[in-house]
């Protein structure tokens, strides 16, 4: 999956990228800064070569914010609210994902709105996710309140699009 996101987009990862990937794959198991480095490699099948310098930094942000926890022999693991976390990641992309795709079959123009929009919403997903523990449930409540009415109204655009084929 990895490998087929990097033949789309080439080297470059964007903003808040390696953040949400370190966040899933600690949910799998516990791992070292060195194995989160291999599995990388290993799953762009070399196309994205993740530094000691980007990881092992991001580690400390992710302890401080509370989003992982070091366990033994120096492996790290996502904690509740990291699992929280790439979960609202997730929900995020996929919603992004359909607007994505609407925009794509526009032709360039669409094209040139998606990539965009992608630097756009990376910016903003990579803020959330490091605000999120502190935003009133309120707060939380109207976001998710927003983005779901801007998910209806893709839905219903694509409903039209597909009835006037």
């Amino acid at each position: 999956m990895l490998s087929h996101w990097f033949s789309r987009v080439g080297s470059s990862v964007p903003r808040g990228f390696s953040r949400h990937y370190v966040l899933n794959l600690l949910k799998e198991k516990p791992m070292t800064g060195k194995e989160i480095i291999d599995r990388a490699i290993n799953d762009s099948e070399g196309k994205w070569r993740p530094s000691p310098g980007l990881i092992y930094p991001m580690l400390g942000r992710l302890l401080e914010d509370g989003l992982i926890d070091e366990v033994e022999n120096g492996k790290y693991r996502t904690t509740i609210h990291g699992v929280d976390t790439a979960a609202d990641l997730k929900s995020l992309h996929n919603i992004v994902q359909k607007q994505l795709e609407v925009m794509l079959r526009v032709g360039n123009v669409g094209k040139f709105m998606a990539l965009d929009l992608i630097d756009r919403v990376s910016a903003i997903g990579s803020s959330l996710s490091s605000n999120l523990d502190r935003m009133t449930e309120q707060e939380k409540e109207k976001y998710k309140e927003f983005l779901m009415a801007e998910l209806a109204k893709l839905d219903k655009q694509e409903n039209i699009n597909q009835n006037a084929l």
